[in-house]
């Protein structure tokens, strides 16, 4: 009786440890306060209104960059966003940004029917992979959504409000160094908002 007791015990012992280990594995990139630990690029608007990281177009109406301080390789990266108005964004990985010119891959973010979920190279191969046509319906304007994004070696694979977008092996990609880094597309008239925003280096 007292073995299995001491079983039961070192068991729940060691997946509390196993959570817990787990759980400092993830790191949240956004403190609900300020812009610590990210870099501004350009002259659009970033700041936090609500506890939400907001991202709209400023008088300019160019394109605006919000990167990490450091590169991340691979990783699995969550957030939620939801689109107030024109909702043309996007989450830049593995990337780099001078001025505004950013060189990388991007899971688009945009209004219905544009592709949220697929993976763009910025000043390069342009669309690399875009959702199945069926896939475009699971993004719910004006509403939160959940993106995944899974990024090891050459593999990177997206989610949106739990359903699989896409999945892409690319030499190229697997070569790539930088930020994670959020966008307002050009033109004028976005706003988002961003939130949950956390990381899981792999």
């Amino acid at each position: 009786m007292t073995t299995s007791i001491f079983r039961i015990t070192l068991t729940l012992i060691i997946s509390v440890m196993s959570l817990n280990a787990l759980h400092a594995q993830k790191k949240s990139l956004f403190n609900k306060t300020n812009l610590d630990g990210w870099i501004k690029y350009g002259t659009e608007k970033w700041y936090v209104e609500d506890k939400n990281l907001i991202s709209e177009s400023g008088p300019d109406a160019k394109y605006g960059y919000l990167g990490t301080d450091k590169f991340y390789k691979d990783f699995i990266l969550t957030l939620e966003f939801k689109q107030e108005a024109n909702g043309n964004s996007g989450v830049f990985i593995r990337s780099t940004v001078d001025g505004t010119k950013v060189k990388g891959w991007q899971v688009e973010v945009a209004p219905a029917g544009k592709h949220t979920g697929g993976i763009y190279e910025s000043y390069g191969r342009g669309w690399l992979i875009k959702p199945d046509p069926e896939k475009e319906k699971v993004l719910k304007e004006g509403k939160w959504n959940q993106m995944k994004i899974k990024v090891k070696g050459n593999v990177i694979v997206t989610w949106l409000n739990g359903t699989q977008m896409v999945e892409l092996n690319d030499q190229a990609i697997g070569k790539g160094e930088g930020r994670i880094a959020l966008q307002i597309h050009s033109g004028g008239g976005i706003k988002v908002r961003w939130r949950k925003i956390r990381i899981e280096e792999i």
